[in-house]
């Protein structure tokens, strides 16, 4: 039996979440700037006022004088309204509030335990699973009711376990997460090729690279540009730059952007591994012994940045000063690609211009000796109504035993979640590779932890 096809002129998506702005607006442009696709998408957000201001700004992108397809905006009422005959769904969602994610990131420095991101691994990170994949239940329940032939775009973290989750609820469903962390690691190569060797204006699609691991412990496996192999050119990069680190443009100011680094994390990474480690040097640090992240000191001889709390709360200030300012048209909009490939990937998926991108989905083989199902991220080519895994290969012994060992706990923490069993969630919590402290002191910081969480959990963690 034949899919039929989409009218690619009409097309409805759902998008679940936004308010927190700049994914919304990026994935918005990225739509009205191309015009080979267009239609409906639908907003649904549990803060309706978010909802109606995209609304307003989605409606003000596509009346831009730039503007090639002209799509409509239109608040859902409820996530059925939103779902119902979508074509595709997009889940962008802060779970919880930044309060919370104080607690995820900043309580276990009481006990000497520092993290520089804390929202996909980690004690944070576990955390933050246990009050997200409630809400990705609910998701998956609604998207099986609603929305089962839908396409579903996932850019929410912790992006293994909500991927997972949406999985185990509803094993038939189309879903798949997008990352740009890859994408930086391709434009540090493309740096590297305009500093090192003199070849300007590379492109990062420019470039072929192997990718294998797990969201956030992503690996290049292989990289070339126009045939010529980049591994050995990168060998001598991180050579060259491991003790000073790489410093060019943003990364200047690494110590007052929370996000940036100088790499160092990845170059050593190399030299142990001999592999590219294909994320921000801050993912990176967190899936590692405290080799990187000691204390706030050790990370800054690493050259990458603890990120505060108080810095989002202040950063999402600022977005919602710029929505309210970009509803009122007090600041004009300015159309420029989000750099972002989810368009993309929605344009393969109905058979307009195949792709091979970087892209997490559940292990059908690809990566061998990582457990069938988890949740792994590997290139694959995206065609019409079918998205191809491609194989590649198995991991490296020392790489495969501490990503099979994240694999395993994020295995575990989906169990706790979805049972409420406080017991395997505190052993799961202790098996981190952070944590330091003895049964004592961390089922303190557990119990403190996991009350920061309760008005988002269900009553049996508490009984």
């Amino acid at each position: 039996m034949t899919t039929p096809v989409k009218d690619v002129r009409n097309l409805t998506i759902a998008y679940i979440g936004g308010g927190s702005r700049g994914w919304a607006w990026g994935f918005m442009k990225d739509l009205a700037m191309d015009a080979d696709i267009c239609g409906v998408v639908r907003l649904y957000d549990i803060d309706r006022e978010a909802a109606q201001n995209n609304q307003i700004i989605g409606t003000k992108i596509s009346a831009h004088p730039e503007a090639k397809s002209p799509w409509r905006y239109k608040v859902a009422d409820s996530l059925a309204q939103a779902l119902t005959g979508a074509d595709f769904v997009v889940i962008s969602i802060l779970p919880g509030t930044f309060e919370e994610m104080r607690s995820d990131v900043h309580a276990p420095e009481k006990y000497g335990i520092w993290q520089s991101v804390g929202d996909s691994i980690g004690l944070g990170g576990f955390m933050r699973a246990m009050r997200t994949l409630p809400m990705f239940v609910e998701i998956a329940e609604a998207i099986r009711d609603h929305a089962p032939e839908a396409w579903v775009v996932n850019y929410t973290n912790p992006m293994t376990l909500c991927l997972r989750t949406l999985y185990h609820v509803f094993p038939g469903i189309k879903a798949f997460g997008c990352c740009h962390e890859v994408f930086g690691t391709q434009k540090l190569l493309c740096a590297m090729l305009e500093s090192e060797h003199g070849i300007a204006g590379v492109e990062r699609h420019e470039l072929y690279t192997g990718v294998t691991g797990i969201n956030h412990f992503t690996w290049l496996t292989s990289a070339s540009y126009k045939g010529y192999d980049l591994m050995p050119l990168y060998k001598d990069f991180a050579d060259k730059y491991y003790e000073t680190g790489y410093l060019a443009g943003k990364d200047d100011n690494w110590m007052n952007n929370h996000f940036a680094c100088a790499h160092r994390v990845k170059f050593d990474l190399f030299r142990r591994f001999g592999l590219i480690a294909a994320a921000g040097d801050r993912h990176l640090a967190e899936f590692m012994p405290s080799w990187y992240l000691r204390d706030p000191e050790t990370a800054h001889s690493w050259m990458f940045s603890l990120t505060p709390v108080d810095w989002r709360i202040k950063q999402l200030g600022e977005r919602l000063q710029k929505s309210h300012d970009l509803v009122s048209g007090k600041e004009p909009l300015e159309m420029k690609p989000s750099g972002e490939e989810g368009h993309l990937l929605i344009k393969a998926l109905l058979g307009l211009a195949p792709i091979v991108s970087n892209v997490n989905v559940p292990n059908r083989g690809q990566i061998p000796n990582l457990p069938m199902d988890a949740v792994v991220e590997t290139n694959a080519y995206f065609t019409r109504d079918r998205i191809e895994p491609l194989m590649a290969g198995p991991l490296p012994g020392e790489l495969q035993t501490i990503i099979g060992r994240h694999v395993a706990v994020q295995e575990n923490t989906l169990r706790a979640a979805l049972t409420c069993d406080r017991e395997l969630a505190f052993h799961t919590f202790m098996s981190d590779a952070q944590m330091t402290l003895g049964l004592e002191d961390g089922k303190k910081l557990f119990d403190e932890m996991l009350e920061a969480q309760k008005k988002y959990l269900p009553k049996e963690w508490f009984e």
